[in-house]
């Protein structure tokens, strides 16, 4: 069974939170190989479930905002999650459904909910970098991706706002269809989480940025509270906040469903 990686996992912009944060042991066994980090990201705790409510802003080149609030919950079973997406306001999006879900092997079926057309669209391989309704984070960066299907290299370490962190380069393998020909992430030693990355086109242009801007232990689980994605060729970033959050819950898979998708 593959093991996977979210790149994104799924959340103003001033600058990176000063957090210290343990150090987690690691043995004489375990070398620290690009592959390893990968799997650590991976095998980090989010919870069997999870339930938030969160605030989406857009923001474009001229500072001219936009806001928006959701409701998102993710289940885990067997290795596989789903997850459902909900947006609650303004009325132009209200009752807008997004739902993924993981199937054996780890490919990952989309679909997009349009309550003014009453109908749901499965999401293509051919629509992967489109943007996530007109948000900076596109539908690739909406799903996890088989960590074998890439090749990674430690390209040396560092301090951000106060955190060690490893340097990480991420290449999609020759047959992986990915938008990117390069990412570069700067993971926390001691939590394995993310907190920037910057994105590279196929002709090797950086194109967006990943910044977490707030991070706190939640029931013992390191959970991103405030993150902006920016496209940098648009002027365009993305801001989400989490509002509300709770872990382990337990939850129906049937409130994660295509029916439950389209019954709003």
């Amino acid at each position: 069974m593959k093991k996977i990686f979210q790149t994104l996992p799924l959340l103003f912009f001033i600058t990176f939170v000063d957090i210290s944060i343990p150090a987690k042991h690691i043995s004489a066994q375990e070398p620290v190989t690009g592959l390893w980090i990968a799997q650590q990201m991976f095998d980090r705790d989010r919870g069997q479930s999870s339930a938030f409510e969160a605030t989406m802003v857009l923001v474009n080149k001229n500072n001219k905002k936009k806001t928006r609030t959701f409701s998102n919950l993710r289940i885990l079973e067997d290795g596989l999650e789903r997850q459902l997406i909900r947006f609650t306001s303004p009325a132009d999006i209200d009752g807008t459904g997004f739902l993924t879900v993981e199937k054996p092997g780890y490919e990952t079926d989309q679909f997009l909910y349009l309550p003014a057309l009453r109908r749901t669209r499965r999401i293509v391989s051919s629509q992967q970098s489109q943007r996530f309704v007109n948000s900076d984070f596109s539908y690739e960066e909406m799903k996890r991706h088989p960590v074998e299907d890439y090749n990674y290299e430690i390209k040396g370490e560092t301090l951000l706002s106060d955190l060690s962190c490893y340097i990480l380069e991420t290449r999609p393998k020759e047959n992986t269809d990915s938008q990117y020909s390069l990412t570069k992430s700067y993971v926390v030693k001691s939590s394995f989480v993310p907190i920037f990355i910057e994105f590279f086109d196929k002709k090797g242009k950086q194109v967006k940025t990943y910044k977490v801007v707030k991070l706190e232990l939640k029931d013992n689980i390191w959970t991103e509270f405030l993150v902006v994605m920016e496209d940098l060729t648009r002027k365009h970033k993305t801001y989400i906040r989490l509002d509300a959050v709770e872990y382990n819950l337990p939850i129906d898979p049937e409130k994660l469903s295509k029916s439950s998708l389209e019954n709003y």
